[in-house]
């Protein structure tokens, strides 16, 4: 019988999150998700809630790559990359992410999770110190909490550089300062500060590293992301990225550095030697995303053109949403109950966008989250904002 202890606690949980209505539930999508998508039970529906920012993640040149990579490497790589896992489309994907954010080498992963895990673990030592952001993706989070005990762990208060400066003259001591952040925000959708914050690095000679999986084939002229936005591109010790967002969505993630601290992670990072290679067809479908991000730029024109009109439309309505250059707008709503019945009543009314609380966001600063697709057209921006119109 299972434990009784275990029984009990999961069951006053799960009661909790029904009583405060606070319950997350999974919406089965009966096809491919577009602009628009198929959810059972539901019909169809406008996506807004979605990271498919290019509209990537069923273009038939991404999904023809994908099957061509499965035909010729296989369903899976069996194997980690050091034993028989490393197949040419690797090698090839990995230069191209490394050309294309400005790095001198790259190394991709299943995930930017494991990406991101194999970070801090890995690559700093006892008698470091790592300050990280307060808003932080959870992949940062746990990064931090699995490195060697020795190295000191600090946080400093979200996007605040005196906070930050402070710390790192607190530390001056330690052998290696390292400063991380997402490059954007995905809660938030703000963008770091990140020409200031390469400053204070450089000034304190830390290194710095930026998350920037909501904002690479998101922001910038070209989409190369954040750095490429504030015009500093290589200029980041470690970007760390996904591929299962605006490059294709499938999955897979990525970190891009020195060609040292690559092979580091190659020679010692766990979630790489302990765990199978990027599946080939992922690493051939993002190829070709970003074959088709660097062949059709307009694609970021309607991204941001699409994100304006629905700010826009979102400030007419009298909507509470901060102010960002990103694909990202979060409509504060406060109590997460109210947040998940609006979400739940804009999908009655064909638009699907997620309403989050606690813990993903602070207590009391519930919100819905609208993400913005290149893939949109102008009638369903005007169908979204109707619908938003009757909240």
């Amino acid at each position: 019988m299972p434990n009784a202890a275990f029984q009990s606690r999961n069951r006053e949980l799960l009661e909790s999150l029904e009583t405060s209505r606070q319950k997350k539930r999974f919406l089965v999508l009966d096809g491919p998700l577009g602009p628009i998508a198929q959810v059972e039970g539901v019909g169809e529906v406008i996506v807004l809630c979605s990271n498919n920012y290019l509209g990537l993640a069923n273009h038939p040149e991404v999904v023809e790559a994908g099957i061509k990579g499965l035909e010729q490497y296989g369903a899976g790589t069996a194997s980690v990359r050091f034993i028989c896992g490393t197949f040419a489309c690797h090698r090839d994907l990995e230069a191209r992410i490394a050309s294309f954010v400005g790095a001198p080498a790259a190394l991709s992963y299943v995930s930017c999770w494991t990406a991101n895990e194999a970070v801090f673990p890995t690559l700093a030592a006892p008698g470091d110190v790592v300050l990280s952001d307060a808003l932080n993706h959870a992949s940062i989070i746990d990064s931090c909490r699995l490195m060697n005990k020795q190295v000191v762990r600090a946080v400093y208060r979200h996007s605040d550089l005196d906070d930050l400066e402070a710390k790192l003259q607190h530390q001056a001591d330690k052998a290696c300062r390292w400063v991380v952040t997402d490059g954007v925000f995905s809660m938030e959708g703000d963008v770091a500060l990140l020409p200031e914050l390469i400053d204070i690095c450089q000034r304190h000679d830390a290194l710095l590293v930026v998350d920037d999986s909501h904002g690479i084939g998101a922001l910038g002229k070209t989409g190369r992301g954040t750095p490429e936005y504030f015009d500093c591109l290589g200029q980041v010790d470690l970007l760390t990225g996904t591929l299962g967002k605006a490059l294709g969505g499938a999955a897979g993630g990525y970190v891009a550095a020195s060609a040292d601290a690559i092979e580091v992670l190659e020679q010692r990072g766990r979630t790489s030697l302990f765990s199978n290679a990027l599946p080939a067809t992922v690493a051939c479908s993002a190829l070709k995303a970003i074959d088709i991000l660097e062949r059709e730029p307009e694609r970021m024109a309607r991204l941001a053109s699409n994100t304006a009109a629905l700010r826009a439309g979102f400030a007419r309505l009298g909507f509470d949403c901060p102010d960002s250059p990103t694909a990202i707008i979060p409509i504060m709503i406060g109590d997460a109950a109210d947040a998940i019945a609006k979400s739940n009543r804009l999908l009655e009314l064909g638009v699907m966008v997620i309403g989050f609380g606690y813990p993903v966001v602070p207590l009391g600063e519930a919100r819905l989250r609208v993400q913005v697709s290149a893939a949109l057209e102008p009638e369903h921006i005007e169908r979204c904002l109707d619908a938003f119109a009757q909240l």
